[in-house]
């Protein structure tokens, strides 16, 4: 997930919701303070305050990298007009995105709840509505009789859960790149829902373009055998 939000007013924004975002990460909202991102972002506690607040900068953090994933999500569902390949597309964009940027995926999944009341409403409605499109998927499935599980709302946060947790253990040097992560979760994810395999196998590479041009990344299509 990004690390700005829009508008970014400009470079010393841009470069503070960064840092905010680091340091986030690596102490929790509540043990950093307003000079601890000053200083890392080399500028004085007094001009940090033109562009937010500590609570502020949380909630642009996390306003922008649930609307990026929003974005990604209108695109899929907008191109992919199958529910069931739509939703190996969900599960990719999900794995991918949190794999390669774990810290606002971290940030996001963490601590919503250092927000004040009316942010934390607004994040919490974005969540919701990006979890919708994970919901729809499964219902439809159930629906056809293509996915059986217990009860859908369950398999949603199961989905999103695992999906979700690539973040905390994934590394650029391990033993699978964030496509193959992503692979392996489309077929754990299709198990889950009792469903058959998947009629579009690897990522494609409009999807990575899609992530790409949103997350500002590099990934790369893997080169045909």
């Amino acid at each position: 997930m990004g690390v700005t939000t829009a508008p970014v007013i400009n470079g010393t924004h841009e470069r503070i919701l960064h840092c905010a975002l680091e340091l986030f990460a690596e102490r929790g909202f509540h043990g950093t303070g307003i000079r601890d991102i000053a200083a890392r972002a080399e500028i004085s506690t007094a001009n940090l305050y033109h562009y937010g607040s500590k609570e502020q900068l949380l909630s642009q953090i996390m306003t922008s990298s649930l609307t990026r994933l929003l974005t990604a999500a209108d695109i899929i569902r907008a191109r992919v007009k199958d529910p069931d390949e739509r939703l190996d597309a969900l599960v990719r964009l999900h794995v991918i995105t949190h794999a390669l940027s774990p810290q606002a995926s971290n940030v996001v999944d963490d601590q919503v709840g250092a927000l004040d009341d009316t942010s934390r409403d607004e994040v919490i409605a974005l969540r919701d509505r990006y979890e919708s499109f994970y919901a729809d998927v499964v219902e439809q499935g159930v629906a056809t009789g293509a996915y059986t599980v217990p009860d859908v709302s369950a398999a949603r946060l199961g989905i999103l859960e695992m999906c979700s947790g690539v973040a905390r253990w994934f590394s650029p040097t391990g033993r699978f790149s964030a496509l193959e992560v992503a692979d392996i979760h489309v077929k754990l994810v299709r198990s889950l829902l009792q469903a058959a395999p998947s009629a579009v196998p690897g990522t494609p590479n409009w999807l990575i373009d899609t992530i790409n041009d949103i997350w500002a990344l590099a990934v790369s299509a893997p080169e045909e055998a």
